[in-house]
């Protein structure tokens, strides 16, 4: 069967992770890796990478190795048996940038996503009018891209997916409600879509009001992914660049910051209140 949103790069990444980790926990080292399985030390490190391809195979004999569970070996050979083929994204590679393309192509095979924002809504709770308001006089984004920019965050989106459709949780602060994007007109619209998705059992979206002064969102924005078969990653964006968090005691410390934040922000159902309360400022 074809998975939809395969990404064989993003797969790459996921499996060399997990090869990596279990190495390093196992306390075998790369050298020692190569001679179990009758190949070079960089063999390994590409592996680990994700500069080349993981076969099924290979992926087999180096958990068994690393003292790996049967079916996490299972697992993680299955997901090298998807790493050929097409990449989802293929139609927008021109205007996504490079360092970008890894985190759709994990955004596409991830389960559950979690976000903390502070100045504008997910990508997966837009509409097409707020995205291509945010792109009016962008610095990296020439004018004659704008449309495709926003047909390709779009795509991306899978809180209403009919197929496998994303748990999404989100925290984000008042102020995101405050920013008229674009007019009046499309931050209506924004708002009554947003309050459509929150109906959705795979949505939960938090309001941090800004009564609450310090919390553990104060270092700045960040994202995580879940995995059906592989391990949770973090993820911080800047301006043009992303940091991966994939050590499992940070992650934890950051599921851990994710949890803190939904309980100090606003409930879902006076979440909801809030978003009608501005939607009716707005309509006034």
């Amino acid at each position: 069967m074809v998975d939809h949103r395969a990404d064989p790069k993003a797969l790459r990444f996921l499996i060399g992770h997990d090869l990596k980790t279990s190495r390093e926990r196992a306390r075998v080292t790369q050298e020692q890796a190569a001679k179990a399985i009758g190949c070079s030390q960089g063999k390994v490190n590409h592996l680990e990478s994700g500069r080349n391809q993981q076969q099924p195979e290979e992926v087999t004999r180096l958990l068994r190795l690393y003292g790996a569970d049967v079916e996490h070996v299972d697992r993680m050979a299955s997901l090298a048996g998807r790493a050929d083929q097409d990449t989802w994204w293929a139609p927008f590679s021109e205007v996504l940038p490079n360092w970008f393309r890894t985190f759709v192509g994990l955004e596409g095979l991830a389960i559950t996503e979690f976000y903390y924002k502070t100045l504008l809504l997910p990508g997966q709770l837009q509409i097409p009018e707020y995205a291509e308001a945010l792109l009016v006089d962008n610095l990296r984004v020439p004018p004659a891209e704008v449309p495709h920019v926003v047909q390709a965050r779009m795509a991306r989106q899978r809180v209403q997916s009919d197929e496998s459709p994303l748990r999404f949780r989100a925290v984000i602060e008042q102020y995101v409600l405050d920013r008229i994007v674009g007019s009046s007109k499309i931050m209506r619209a924004q708002l009554e879509c947003l309050l459509a998705l929150m109906a959705r059992d795979n949505v939960e979206l938090h309001v941090m009001p800004a009564e609450v002064a310090v919390h553990d969102g104060l270092d700045g924005e960040f994202l995580l992914l879940d995995f059906d078969e592989a391990q949770s990653i973090g993820y911080i964006e800047y301006q043009n660049g992303a940091v991966y968090v994939q050590d499992q005691d940070q992650v934890g410390l950051y599921n851990l910051a994710a949890d803190r934040l939904c309980a100090a922000a606003l409930s879902e159902a006076d979440s909801v209140s809030f978003i009608e309360n501005r939607l009716s400022a707005l309509e006034a």
